[in-house]
């Protein structure tokens, strides 16, 4: 994912804008920030041509980017958060915001492409460490459930030990054998899907952080 366009507005005005590569995002933060106007919602992501906008409204103020990846919403969320704040640390532009002077609308652009071309360059890195994190995770479930397979085959070793013993085998029913036998191959099946299963979420994870090339 890259964030290839930034923003900050006052209702429609914007006040500082920063483009990485060329389109037209003028256009299309337009019409987003009208919506965000009429629907004030504190957060929004909208679907417009090949890129995703995100946006954060606080105190009538709108930060904006555009990212080319739907699946990933925690990067430009972090992004503009991270703008938001030094946005409101700044008391040149709380004072100025309403008609900002150019030095300060230029201060900001260079604040803009600072934090993309650090989230830019750090979300390879961030999702690789969230992938070894989901995939210990997932380690650690599978780990639990071949114990738990491992225990129910010890339970049932012991019992089909009990039903070779001339002793007992009087007292052990077939059926019983049998539906023990079904059970466990139950269970053999559930732990194939749940490989599967947790295969293909591996693979989704690797494609929607392109660690995958597609």
């Amino acid at each position: 994912m890259t964030i290839t366009y930034s923003c900050i507005a006052n209702g429609r005005a914007v006040l500082a804008e920063l483009a990485l590569t060329g389109g037209s995002y003028q256009e299309a933060a337009a019409v987003v920030l009208k919506l965000v106007l009429l629907r004030a919602e504190p957060k929004m992501m909208i679907q417009m041509g090949n890129f995703v906008y995100h946006t954060l409204l606080i105190d009538g103020i709108t930060y904006l980017c555009a990212s080319d990846n739907a699946l990933d919403i925690l990067t430009p969320s972090a992004f503009l958060k991270n703008v938001s704040e030094t946005f409101l640390k700044n008391p040149l532009m709380s004072q100025e915001h309403f008609s900002p002077s150019n030095a300060v609308a230029a201060d900001f652009q260079q604040v803009l492409g600072e934090y993309m071309m650090k989230y830019n360059t750090n979300q390879v890195d961030s999702s690789i460490s969230t992938l070894k994190s989901q995939v210990t995770d997932v380690k650690n479930v599978m780990t639990q459930n071949i114990d738990k397979i491992l225990e129910r085959e010890d339970r049932l070793n012991i019992f089909t030990d009990r039903t070779d013993d001339p002793q007992t085998t009087a007292k052990e029913s077939p059926q019983t054998i049998q539906i023990l036998r079904r059970i466990w191959r139950k269970h053999c099946k559930k732990i194939i899907i749940i490989s599967m299963a947790i295969l293909l979420s591996i693979i989704i994870i690797l494609l929607s952080t392109n660690v995958i090339p597609t």
